[in-house]
């Protein structure tokens, strides 16, 4: 065989086995979105940047995503915008969401977009029968880290001390052991200068649970005045936290965070009340947070959570988002699978049961692990869902969408 013909047939054989190899992605079917449905799970939260509320979104293909956040009410709006459309088109369809009404969606409507958006991929994934993680790149990472807020960890009583839970949280696989500095129960004085005079012998005994190379967190829940957080992160400095959560107050982070970075040298992360990239940009821009808290279906769903990745990766700061419920967390694992930075996950589902979920977060040994299960890895079960609202009309009264020359969607 001559040497071009041999070099001619290799290349044909190795293109071919690449070609085996690969995913066969099917071409995504016409479909067009019929109505959108809002369920309560069996412990429904009422928070809405902590709603758990199940949202689907159904196409007459037969195909139907599962979505998490948002009320009846911040559904309505935007979820109307969605009936009778192509699903596979998202970020046209967040951009409507977004932008068809006068005034710009506020962080109540942007978590009910969020819970859309979510289902959104979801669609796809299962469109194209891959999860959500390989249609965004893939995983980079083979597990998601996790501290644990409020799971249940062996060995851990109401009596036992920073330093027990500290350690047992370490031995149970969590990456990083986290307590708050100002948990107290509501409605009961709180006096910020005494929980800073116990801050230092708290984290003392973090310290000394999880070990000399062990990782912890402190939650300042901006309960404290910028003066408290920036003694209280001075104070705790020889210790070692892996950040200081939520130092402030989130309605003066663009005014004191700058302050209280300049004067501190501990690690911060803020924003699990956050809502968008415009909230984030110039605080990670100018590494004023060292971790960004931004959490899904919060930001306005997946489609906008890696655009906050994205300014992340561009300035090296991480990513640790707050909890919500147990299907945005296996949206989270889905995108921040494939974001290339630090992830730490907030995660508190250890030890509890979630009757409405037949298949959702796969949890072992303080790690969250991605799985291969189309979409968001998803499954319901609808004898524990209470339905509290459907919609199927398209809602177009005051709410008009303005297109460029080349039919991209501009400013109302």
């Amino acid at each position: 065989m001559h040497r071009r013909t041999f070099l001619q047939s290799l290349s044909a054989t190795v293109a071919l086995t690449a070609a085996r190899s690969l995913p066969a992605f099917a071409a995504l079917p016409k479909m067009k979105i019929t109505r959108v449905r809002a369920y309560l799970p069996p412990d429904p939260d009422p928070l809405f940047n902590q709603s758990n509320m199940v949202v689907t979104v159904e196409t007459d293909a037969g195909i139907t995503g599962i979505g998490e956040g948002g009320s009846k009410d911040t559904l309505y709006p935007s979820a109307g915008r969605l009936i009778g459309r192509d699903p596979q088109f998202i970020e046209r369809l967040w951009q409507d969401m977004n932008r068809a009404y006068f005034y710009p969606a506020g962080r109540e409507r942007e978590d009910a977009i969020g819970a859309l958006d979510l289902a959104l991929w979801d669609i796809k994934g299962k469109a194209l029968g891959v999860p959500v993680h390989e249609l965004l790149g893939g995983m980079v990472r083979n597990y998601c880290e996790c501290y644990s807020t409020a799971g249940i960890i062996p060995g851990i009583t109401a009596h036992s001390t920073i330093e027990e839970r500290a350690r047992a949280t370490i031995e149970a696989g969590y990456r990083a052991f986290r307590f708050g500095a100002a948990d107290k129960p509501a409605n009961t004085t709180f006096n910020t200068h005494e929980r800073i005079n116990s801050l230092r012998q708290q984290c003392a005994q973090a310290r000394a649970g999880v070990g000399k190379d062990g990782d912890w967190v402190v939650d300042f829940h901006q309960r404290f005045d910028l003066s408290d957080a920036i003694r209280g992160c001075n104070e705790i400095e020889e210790f070692a936290p892996y950040f200081v959560e939520d130092p402030v107050r989130a309605e003066a982070f663009q005014q004191d965070l700058p302050i209280l970075r300049a004067k501190v040298n501990v690690p911060l992360a803020a924003g699990e009340e956050w809502g968008n990239r415009w909230d984030f940009d110039t605080l990670v821009e100018r590494h004023t947070i060292d971790y960004v808290r931004a959490t899904l279906p919060n930001v306005g769903g997946i489609t906008e959570m890696m655009k906050i990745a994205s300014l992340c990766e561009t300035h090296f700061v991480g990513m640790v988002p707050h909890f919500t419920g147990p299907i945005a967390t296996a949206a989270l694992v889905n995108c921040l699978g494939t974001f290339s930075g630090p992830v730490l996950m907030e995660y508190n589902y250890q030890g509890r049961t979630l009757p409405h979920l037949k298949a959702c977060l796969d949890f072992k040994n303080g790690k969250l692990y991605p799985n291969e299960r189309p979409g968001l890895g998803v499954e319901l079960d609808y004898k524990h869902l209470t339905q509290v609202a459907e919609f199927t009309e398209p809602v177009t009264a005051r709410a008009q969408t303005y297109f460029r020359p080349d039919g991209s969607i501009t400013n109302w």
